[in-house]
This record gives structure tokens, sequence and C-alpha cells, in this order.
């Protein structure tokens, strides 16, 4: 898994590169500073006590000069790694979504809103930790550890010897026994982490019917007991790197010992100095910063890694439709018909339509009825080719709907349904979804056929009256009229009418039904409805019931 996401990447590399050799130089500048520090203290007082001249001009320049390259270093590290990291994570989310939006609807029918949002938005912000809290990290440390040991061995093999050592019990075991108690803990937080803002997004959204249904509180109790979950599995996960930080304090105090056990013998024989003594103390404790972030490196592998499943996990699914390769032009106009159509959602399972034979004459009315379940709305779904047939095929014009590009033939359909469909933006916003070149006449006059426009000329904001999430601000008669005005600007010659009057009252669907008229005019029209509406006469009625077609009695 990291190493796939690894190669997404690629197109940064500049950037990590900079960010990880600022990083380097920031760590290797506090090393010196403080190796430094201490010899250039100690010398100046031993030069005090013997008397002796010392030029205190060129350690002290060093001095300063490495407490610059560590300032400026650190405020450049952190701007170009959050510059690639902020890079990173708009490149992952459009790469997704690019790898999702040919699944959609039918590829991701089983995923729940608030599970998608959440792997689009938490599980991609997750992943950051692979450049800042896995990578860099990691790299940094390798780098500036065999640096400091090389130094240390040029003044004491032995005690070089020593130093890698504990540095490998601090940067490698104790990390490792980090990711063993965390390992198994990463992925269920992950998990209690999306099922928790799957929860809060259905509470926000059906707040209004759990509160009449008097079940709001049920819920609330349900989200409450995921988010003790959640809390408990991360103090779960986080006490053994809670332990990691005592444990470097203790390994780095144990450097020192060892430096002065070594040292010691070595200033007697006067093999060593007594500055360097203190320059190798204070180098063998800091060079201790460059293992600190790598326990908190291998505790977020797990849950990296369990992020980059579930993205993967989406992505890696086949598309549920195949798109031409050399796809032909969609015509203008046309009759639909269904030859042989039969529609299976798994190998498993019985067919949802059965050898269905379906003629919609060019500007002929089709009523199709039917019980729930049988089969309405896998019609309407091959119409619109979220999916190809398991057997037959679907025609247009007289050719095949899979020689089409799939978004060149949706641009010939027009759909209004009991959900309307609209997003969280203005009025304006969602008109223009059907035609985005219209201009401001062109979406009054939609509004006017559609007779919602006095309705907007009402509003302090008119056409930039924003309509909330789903379009909560608006009545259900109000959002369907607007999906209508929507369809004119459209102007597609195939209609597709899923029950557009189901739950509303009658004052509603007459007005409904009044804009549904000035949509219809001159369009092949399928009218999807337990009942029959006022649109006027139908050409042909077809009842269909467990998936198969016969003429309605």
């Amino acid at each position: 898994m990291i190493g796939r996401l690894l190669r997404l990447y690629r197109p940064h590399l500049g950037w990590l590169a900079l960010g990880t050799l600022l990083a380097l130089a920031t760590l290797l500048a506090n090393i010196g500073l403080l190796t430094l520090s201490g010899w250039f203290i100690a010398a100046m007082a031993a030069a005090g006590l013997t008397g002796t001249a010392i030029n205190y001009f060129t350690p002290a320049a060093i001095i300063r000069g490495l407490a610059m390259i560590r300032t400026g270093g650190r405020y450049g590290e952190r701007l170009l790694t959050h510059e690639a990291t902020f890079r990173l994570i708009a490149g992952l989310r459009s790469w997704f979504y690019q790898r999702i939006e040919p699944l959609a609807p039918a590829g991701l029918a089983e995923l729940r809103s608030g599970d998608l949002l959440g792997r689009l938005q938490k599980d991609i912000d997750r992943l950051d930790a692979v450049y800042l809290r896995i990578l860099m990290p990691l790299v940094v440390a390798l780098l500036a550890v065999a640096l400091t040991v090389f130094f240390i061995s040029l003044y004491s093999p032995v005690l070089a010897l020593i130093l890698c050592l504990l540095l490998l019990v601090g940067g490698l075991l104790l990390p490792l026994w980090v990711w063993h108690g965390s390992r198994s803990r990463g992925p269920r937080e992950v998990e209690l982490a999306g099922r928790l803002r799957t929860e809060a997004i259905d509470l926000a959204q059906g707040m209004a019917e759990l509160q009449a249904y008097g079940a709001d509180r049920q819920w609330i109790e349900r989200w409450q007991q995921s988010a003790h979950a959640l809390v408990q599995t991360q103090d779960e996960r986080r006490r053994p790197q809670s332990l990691s930080g005592p444990a470097l304090i203790l390994l780095a105090h144990l450097a020192v010992f060892a430096t002065l056990l070594i040292a010691v013998p070595l200033l007697r024989s006067d093999l060593l100095a007594p500055p360097q003594l203190a320059m190798l103390a204070l180098c063998a404790i800091a060079c201790f910063e460059a293992i600190t972030p790598l326990p908190q490196a291998f505790a977020s592998l797990s849950e990296t890694a369990e992020a980059a499943r579930r993205l993967f996990g989406i992505v890696d699914r086949r598309p549920p439709i195949e798109e031409p390769s050399n796809p032909r032009p969609v015509p203008e106009t046309g009759e639909v018909r269904f030859e042989g159509v039969t529609l299976r959602y798994a190998p498993q399972l019985p067919p949802a339509l059965d050898s269905i034979e379906l003629r919609l004459p060019q500007n002929s009315l089709t009523l199709l009825t039917g019980p729930s379940g049988a089969g309405k709305t896998s019609v309407v779904n091959l119409l619109l080719r979220f999916l190809d047939p398991s057997e037959g095929c679907i025609r247009f014009a007289g050719q095949d709907l899979r020689a089409f590009d799939s978004d060149h033939w949706r641009q010939r359909i027009t759909v209004v349904s009991q959900d309307a469909q609209l997003i969280a933006g203005t009025i304006r916003d969602n008109l223009l979804l059907g035609r985005p070149d219209a201009d401001q006449g062109e979406l009054l006059a939609a509004c006017r056929q559609a007779h919602i426009l006095d309705f907007i000329e009402s509003l302090p904001d008119g056409l930039d009256t924003w309509v909330g999430e789903t379009g909560v601000n608006l009545s259900g008669g109000q959002a369907r009229r607007i999906a209508i005005a929507r369809a004119l600007l459209k102007s597609a010659p195939l209609v597709l009418l899923d029950e557009p009057t189901e739950g509303l009252d009658r004052a509603t669907e007459r007005e409904v039904v009044e804009a549904l008229r000035s949509l219809l005019q001159d369009r092949t029209v399928l009218l999807i409805s337990h009942r029959p509406l006022p649109l006027g006469e139908p050409d042909q009625i077809l009842y269909l019931e467990e998936g198969r077609l016969r003429p309605d009695d």
C-alpha cells in the first residue's frame, strides 16, 4: 500500500526532496550548535584557568552561523514541507475523484454518502503522514545519525559503536515496539472514525425525520457510543507511544554516561583534550534529536496503511460500464428500443430485468408502472447508462448505446425525479447545471415556464438565494420545479420522469404537473409512476412486475 502510494508522489519529488534537505540541514545545524558550543565554553574556561591565548572569533562566528542556519532552516523546512504536503493532498483528492467519477452511481451504490465523503477528506488527510511523519523523519534520521556517528568515531571508535547501538535501540527497536502495540488498533481507529463521520452526517441530514418519529435520542446515543469507542481505541493505540518519550530520554542519558565512562580514561592518557570531553558528551545527547520522531512515525504506519487501503479499495473497482475506444457521435433524435434486455446485479442473483422488449417512439409519451421492486429504477439506470445490460442491447436511433460515450449520451437525456438532486449552492448554480452558458434572460424564461419565477422574485436575493445542502431550504414542490427549469434549459430530446410528484400534496402536485407540460412538448417521454398523471393521454401503458414487462390490464 505505502509503496503504491509513493508512486503517486512522483510529480512532487522536487518539493519533497527540498523539504527533506532543509530538515536535514536544520537538524545538523542544531547538533553542531550544541556540540561546538560545548567545546567553545569548555575551551574558554580552560584558557582562562591556564592563561593561554585562544582564537575565539572563528568558533564564535561559526556558532552564530549555525544559529542562523537553524532558525532559517526551520522556517524554510516548515514552509516547504507544508507546501509539499498541501500539493500532495490536493493532487490525491483530484486523483481520487477522477478514479471514482466513472464508478458513480452504480459502482458506489453500497457506500453511504458520509463514508465516501470521509474517504475523500479524512482518509486522504491521513496520508500526509507518509511524507511528514514517516518518510522525511526516516531519511533525515538515517543521514544525521550516520554523520554524527562518523564524527564521534574520529575521536573514539568504541564510543561511536556504543552510541550506534543506543541509537539503534531508540531509532529502530523502540519504534518497532510502538508499531507492534498500535498496529491492530490503527485500522480499527480509522474504521471507527469513518463510522463516526458517517453517523454524524446521517444524523444531521435526517434530524427532522428522526424528531418526527421520536427516534432522535436513540440515534444520538448510538453516535455517542461510537465516539466513546473511538476515544478508547485512540487511548489504547497511543499508550505505547506515550512511553517512548521517557525511554528516549533514558537512552540519551545512557549515551552521556557511556561517553563519560569511555572519554575520561582517554582524557587522563592525554588522548583527548578537556574541551573535547564536553563536546562529545553534548554531541551524544544532541544526536538523539534525530530519532525522536521515529516512534510516532512507526505508530502512524498502521492507520496510514489502513487509510490507503480504504482509498485503493474503491479506486481499484472495475467501472460498471466500459467506454468505447472509438465512440460514435450521438444522433440528435431517434427512438429508443430495448431488445431482449436482461440485467443482473450479480451473477448469483436472479435478474432484476428479464428479457425486456420495449419501444419508445420519438415524441411519444409512455407510462411505465408497476409495484415497488419490480425493476423500474433498473430501467432508468440502463437508459442513463449507469449500467449496461447483462444480455441484449438498448438502441437509440438504431445504434447500440454502448457505441456512445456515456457523457455524450447523457446530454440527450433529462431526468426529473422525486429526488430533485439540488447541490449546496444558489438557485442560479443549480440552474446552470442544465446549461452552463445560459444567460440571465434564459434562466428567467425557464423559471417562468416551470412556474417558479414568482417565488424566486419574491426572495430578497432572487436567483442568488442559497438553497442549502440537497435543497433543504426549499419545499419539495419548489425544489422539483427548479429541477424542471434546469431540465428546460438542457433541451434534451429524451425525458425520464421518475415519480416526479411522489410525496407532494395535491395543490403542489398540480403546480408541478403544470410545469412539466412545458417540459414535455416535442420530446420522447418515459413516465415512471404508480398512477397516471394529467400530462396527456399516454401513447402506451406498460406494466412491469418481477422484472418482466407486459401490457397493462
